[in-house]
């Protein structure tokens, strides 16, 4: 009976410290990978035991590496065991005993022939690492006390560190385990094998597939968790994507998402106002903005605009149009963002075409994941082009009828996009008025973003971005429209600021910052697939509208755009149009595309300070005739009198050259930031940045 006692209460103490098997074993087939499994197994079939030392940096499993290299060699038959050293009382009294008849048994005698594994080395004492040091130098240990004699260790000792230990290493064989950063070959191999695993978990037959686009883009995250930060973002993923035990058969981009990089200089407008916060998440103030007013008032303009005159001396409807909308929104980028987009009308008529179909007993189908914008960015650049060859052939600005096609043949695409997908799938990727917000909103000074460590460590739903019911604070929503989470948001491209994670989230997670302006446009920015093209078509914008200035000196440019014979018309305009574009295409004979594109992107505020400037003459001529311009539509209705303001010719001048001399200096700070090691290639930049705002700001001349 007591022998029965003495081996229960052995068992008792040796169950903290027991390792059962190792967890994994090194995945990949890197140069580091295949070197790392040579020494593991030179480790493990060492005929003379030595002392093992693992140093790595911390999340790389050492402990699991030390498993590896015991249940490989001869003794995985006997114990192994395994002490914290960040645990490990100042005594190493768990490792040696103490004084008296009484203490428990140490472990050095309990360990016998098996392997004994000291983790985190570097925090235990110094008294407690000399002690381990002469162990490992001569195979002796000894309990306190003068009675006591030394004993021999007749295990294995493996130790491991952060760093190499000086006094161990001649005494140790040495392996040193690479971070995962320096093995981004082997990614790919390890993210299959957590799906794998995982996905047994989860209780799914078989895994999801994992693009190829997935791992380019982690491949550009350092890790600096490495295996431990890797097995979390896997799990986050595939919860987000778990749907009623079932598994997709690929695995989205968008649920793939790390910490993003360190952001400074931030301010949080809501932990400045809570009461902020409330306010901008009210559903009710959505509701009545979106379905009592705008969806109406949509109904209203396009009614004036078929039946009104049509010619915008006398439609008010075209003057809101040209004269207010395009100036206005052009203004709102660097503040606001993408705001109009999330209370557009085309998209409110959407969302009730959605539900009518809903209440009729269609159901839209699930968000289409992938990666949509390799083809996505190209409709969006081919569709404003087309756009802009209508508005300039045709006369759109003056023509009632054809500006009320243009905003119906949106909303006809919004609409049939809402009926075949559940979220906003024509805003993301083929509204081209939705395109050219998502380009400028990257210099907007607003900012809505999740906290990554607070999803990641609180948050099992993600109903910000799958919707939901209300959840603690957190209220039922359908989640985000354009399908992503805000913590995974790299840029302000995808983000509408309509607010519905906000709404959603339980844990306050998202906040609304002020930022520096065009904080989005970074060296190590990630440039979608095709979107430079967008950028190209809406340079060619400014010299379409200053086609005359451009080609008058041939003598063969026709004498109007608008009216005459279409093919002449139709050449000159889509010479104007591409002229940027073969600009560009030459320029990457030359310069190295990466470079390039960034170059294009650092040209950003001067592109949207011209286009404005474009905008500005018709706006400050026009906008403020808004009201006799209505009232003299209705012939019936004598003169009024009404209240009018047009702005003076120099006045208007003044403001283009202010505005263009404006994102002309922005552009210079953000190609410095772009080209920060490329002193040369910025000084070229800046020579070519000077000679596109002047020739910019005179065909933009009012």
């Amino acid at each position: 009976m007591s022998t029965s006692a003495g081996g229960n209460a052995t068992l008792q103490r040796l169950a903290p410290y027991l390792v059962a098997r190792p967890r994994r074993g090194v995945v990949g087939n890197s140069p580091q990978a295949r070197r790392l499994r040579e020494a593991i197994h030179e480790a493990s079939t060492d005929r003379h035991p030595q002392a093992v030392l693992l140093v790595g940096e911390p999340g790389l499993e050492k402990d699991n590496l030390a498993a590896l290299i015991h249940f490989g060699s001869k003794r995985r038959h006997q114990l192994m065991l395994r002490v914290d050293g960040a645990q490990m009382r100042s005594d190493g009294s768990e490792l040696f005993g103490r004084q008296g008849d009484h203490e428990p048994v140490p472990l050095l005698e309990l360990v016998g022939e098996g392997s004994l594994l000291i983790d985190n080395f570097e925090q235990l004492e110094a008294p407690v690492r000399q002690k381990i040091v002469e162990m490992a130098a001569n195979g002796r240990w000894q309990s306190p006390g003068l009675e006591r004699k030394p004993q021999t260790f007749r295990g294995r000792l493996l130790i491991t560190a952060e760093s190499a230990i000086p006094e161990l290493s001649p005494l140790t064989q040495l392996i040193r385990v690479p971070p995962l950063r320096v093995r981004r070959q082997d990614l790919g191999d390890w993210l299959r094998y957590g799906i794998r695993q995982q996905s047994g978990r989860l209780g799914w037959k078989k895994p999801p597939k994992l693009p190829i686009a997935v791992v380019k883009q982690l491949q550009n995250h350092d890790f600096p968790n490495n295996l431990r930060e890797l097995e979390a973002l896997v799990e986050r993923a595939l919860q987000q994507v778990r749907r009623q035990g079932n598994s997709p058969k690929a695995l989205p981009e968008d649920v793939f998402w790390t910490s993003p990089r360190q952001q400074h200089s931030r301010f949080d407008l809501w932990a400045w106002k809570p009461k902020l916060r409330n306010w901008m998440r009210a559903p009710q103030l959505w509701n009545l903005l979106l379905f009592g007013i705008v969806s109406w008032l949509f109904v209203l303009v396009n009614l004036w605009l078929w039946f009104g005159p049509q010619d915008r001396d006398h439609n008010g409807a075209l003057n809101l149009f040209w004269a207010w909308w395009w100036p206005l929104i052009l203004l709102s980028f660097p503040v606001v963002g993408r705001l109009w987009c999330s209370f557009c009308p085309f998209m409110v008529w959407g969302e009730l075409s959605q539900k009518l179909a809903r209440r009729l007993g269609w159901t839209p189908s699930p968000w289409p994941r992938g990666d949509h914008d390799a083809w996505g960015s190209r409709w969006l650049a081919g569709g404003f082009a087309l756009i802009l060859l209508w508005e300039s052939l045709c006369d759109l600005p003056q023509n009632g009828q054809l500006s009320s096609c243009l905003l119906l043949l949106i909303t006809a695409g919004a609409v049939i996009g809402s009926i075949r997908f559940e979220k906003r799938f024509w805003c993301r990727y083929l509204c081209p008025i939705g395109g050219m917000n998502g380009l400028f909103a990257k210099l907007s000074i607003l900012e809505l973003r999740a906290q990554a460590g607070v999803c990641s460590g609180n948050c099992s739903s993600y109903a910000c971005f799958k919707g939901g019911p209300a959840e603690g604070e957190g209220l039922q929503t359908s989640g985000c429209p354009l399908g992503t989470h805000p913590a995974h948001l790299r840029d302000n491209r995808n983000c509408v600021l309509c607010m519905t994670c906000a709404q959603a989230c339980p844990h306050r997670s998202v906040r609304l910052a002020i930022r520096p302006p065009a904080a989005d446009l970074q060296r190590d920015m990630v440039i979608p697939n095709g979107e430079p093209g967008l950028v190209l078509v809406l340079t060619g914008s400014i010299c379409l509208q200053q086609w005359q200035k451009l080609w008058d000196w041939t003598g063969l440019t026709p004498s109007s755009i608008t009216s005459g014979p279409l093919l002449p018309r139709l050449a000159i305009a889509c010479l104007s149009l591409a002229l940027p574009a073969a600009v560009y295409l030459m320029a990457r004979m030359i310069i190295n595309q990466q470079r390039l594109e960034h170059t294009l992107y650092g040209f950003l505020p001067v592109l949207w300070a011209l286009l404005l400037a474009s905008h500005l003459p018709i706006g400050m001529r026009e906008a403020g005739m808004f009201l006799p311009v209505s009232m003299e539509g209705l012939q019936a209705l004598p003169p009024l009198g009404l209240p009018n303001w047009q702005a003076d010719p120099h006045v208007i001048r003044f403001c283009q050259s202010a505005v263009v001399t404006v994102g002309a200096l922005g552009s210079v700070v953000v190609l410095r930031r772009m080209l920060c090691n490329q002193r040369k290639a910025w000084l070229a930049a800046c020579m070519v940045l000077t000679a596109v705002a002047g020739c910019g700001r005179w065909l933009v001349g009012s």
